[in-house]
């Protein structure tokens, strides 16, 4: 499983910790300003929650696909993605970390949570309420992850939500050399293709690819003072390695490198 963090990041955790709790704090204070009414199911158990994204479907999603905010694509890999991933983020950090919740784009208690995931973003449908949001939850400090979606026809879905979402800010790519959030606790430069388990068969280790299938890509998007907003990770699945942590058939060093990226992502956010 993965490495323990360095004892350079270790001295960092007093410090690191503290900023949780601040940003904590500001992010309750941001969730009573559209009048919502607090959930305290799970605000009392841990300074950190894995914040899952409910989102609109769009018709034509394959057979997991049921319309509207019913089972839809939001779900795929939830919740063992999110439990195992808690677990290690407990393990492997002293965050605080308490259980996973699922928040949808529409709730001002969106805005509770520093950090949040979406995956399958190839088939989402975002409305005009959705967009505007997600781009004030951004702006405000918040983090967004997206993954697991593939190809062509996926990625110019997300690409057409991130052009409403910040038509002033481009998509660009994150490599090992230049961005600040693969270097944060993990220092991350072999940037391998994560596979989900149905790509286990085609997955070549040797050179970290899926035969058959497009190059993978880590790109993301910054603000306007260099603050990395959104992290795609396209032609990945990050949560497939969360998933299936606990499986023989999944190979360990995919779920090692997929725990770095995550963790990598909740303490940039966290502290930037």
């Amino acid at each position: 499983m993965p490495t323990e963090p360095s004892s350079a990041v270790r001295r960092l955790s007093a410090t690191l910790l503290a900023t949780l709790v601040a940003i904590a704090c500001i992010g309750i204070s941001r969730g009573q300003t559209n009048g919502e009414e607090r959930d305290e199911t799970h605000s009392a158990s841990g300074e950190f929650h894995f914040a899952r994204m409910i989102y609109q479907d769009r018709a034509g999603g394959g057979g997991f696909y049921r319309g509207g905010y019913g089972r839809g694509w939001w779900r795929q890999d939830a919740p063992a993605a999110d439990i195992h991933f808690t677990q290690a983020l407990r393990r492997l950090t002293r965050i605080d970390a308490g259980e996973y919740v699922a928040v949808d784009l529409r709730d001002g208690r969106l805005f509770e949570y520093p950090w949040l995931y979406a995956t399958q973003a190839g088939f989402w449908n975002l409305s005009d309420q959705e967009i505007a949001m997600l781009r004030e939850y951004l702006l405000r400090g918040g983090f967004f992850v997206a993954d697991d979606f593939w190809q062509d026809g996926e990625w110019e879905v997300f690409r057409e939500a991130m052009g409403r979402l910040f038509p002033e800010y481009p998509i660009v790519e994150l490599t090992g050399g230049n961005a600040e959030v693969l270097h944060v606790l993990y220092d991350i430069e072999g940037l391998t293709q994560i596979p989900g388990l149905r790509h286990l068969r085609n997955f070549d280790p040797r050179i970290g690819k899926i035969i058959g299938l497009p190059d993978p890509h880590w790109r993301g998007i910054y603000d306007s003072k260099g603050r990395l907003m959104v992290a795609a990770n396209f032609n990945q699945d990050v949560g497939d390695a969360w998933e299936h942590a606990d499986w023989p058939e999944y190979p360990e060093p995919m779920t090692t490198l997929a725990y770095r990226f995550g963790i990598n992502y909740i303490i940039y956010s966290m502290t930037h």
